[in-house]
């Protein structure tokens, strides 16, 4: 066991995993596991560049996760970040920064890596699984963009489309700087022709009607399975492999579309962070189901900082193997 850090840097959060790994067996055993809601990705769909608040929430976040690195001996740390890193004119001040907290510097990855690393997270632990038929879609819908990733044992085909949380409610549901509450029909309307478009474009090169398994990640789609389970609160381990039927989450969808920003914030296991987008987030999960024909979705915990955390540790087994290497 290899015992490692991995952080998935969004456009909506920071989050850090501290795991035991053995790639070789596909166990991982959590140590640390924890998020913070930065909003890196705030405004870049409009300007282009990454806010200097933004910066700022993303920068005191790298300096806390460094002290819990630390405390945990982590020995190989891997940092990865997506959408809105990928976006902006300004990501160079982004990974200076991340680079003089961390001592790494921030892999910028593309959509199609992005897809690779959630593939691997979700579906490592469920190959055995005799109730679940493959091949699997892994759908992992973020803050700015949204992941498709269809395969068996191995990727078979994978794609990044501009849709998200974020990147939908600033888009399509405000109006004079406010999220509406809640929005119009017609603004629901756009958003949902929108995210039509999206899947149109990722239809094109992943055969998502082909998957027998819908397996659903990152914070809207398990807020979705806390909301479906009447949850007292955010509970990891009811989430984790929790199945929601079509009809459960076009309920869920429609009510979140029309409910008020005091109505979602009082739901026990929401999120602060998600209360103005969750309903976007939702919209993009029942489009996808709508899309496919799927009865149900597969909710995991484990996604993208768990596919990190693989490669963290293959990354360390290799660099012992080179220096025995090169010793002998």
């Amino acid at each position: 066991m290899t015992r490692v850090a991995a952080i998935d840097c969004g456009t909506n959060s920071i989050r850090l995993l501290v795991a035991e790994v053995s790639p070789g067996t596909g166990e991982l055993v959590e140590l640390d596991r924890r998020m913070t809601i930065v909003r890196l990705g705030r405004g870049v769909d409009r300007t282009g560049r990454l806010a200097p608040e933004a910066l700022e929430r993303t920068f005191a976040a790298c300096r806390a996760y460094a002290a819990v690195i630390k405390e945990h001996g982590a020995e190989h740390l891997r940092f990865v970040a997506t959408s809105a890193s990928r976006d902006a004119e300004n990501r160079d001040e982004f990974v200076r920064g991340v680079l003089d907290i961390l001592g790494v510097e921030p892999e910028v990855v593309t959509g199609d890596q992005e897809a690779e690393f959630s593939f691997t997270g979700a579906t490592r632990e469920l190959a055995g699984r005799q109730d679940l038929h493959r091949p699997f879609l892994v759908v992992d819908i973020g803050g700015g963009s949204t992941e498709f990733v269809v395969g068996d044992a191995h990727v078979r085909a994978a794609r990044s489309v501009d849709v998200g949380c974020v990147r939908m409610t600033e888009r399509h549901l405000v109006h004079g700087g406010v999220v509406s509450d809640p929005p119009s029909e017609e603004q629901i309307a756009a958003m949902r022709a929108d995210i039509e478009a999206a899947l149109d474009l990722a239809e094109e090169t992943v055969p998502l009607r082909e998957a027998r398994t819908l397996v659903g990640l990152a914070g809207s789609v398990t807020t979705v399975s806390a909301i479906a389970q009447d949850l007292p609160a955010y509970d990891s381990a009811a989430i984790h492999h929790s199945r929601v039927s079509h009809d459960r989450v076009r309920e869920i969808t429609e009510w979140l579309l029309r409910s008020t920003h005091a109505e979602r914030a009082a739901v026990p296991s929401m999120h602060p962070g998600r209360v103005d987008v969750i309903g976007a987030g939702a919209l993009v999960l029942l489009s996808i189901m709508e899309r496919i024909g799927a009865e149900e979705v597969v909710v995991s915990e484990h996604d993208i900082l768990d596919g990190i955390a693989f490669r963290a540790a293959e990354d360390a087994e290799q660099k012992a193997l080179l220096s025995r290497s090169d010793t002998v």
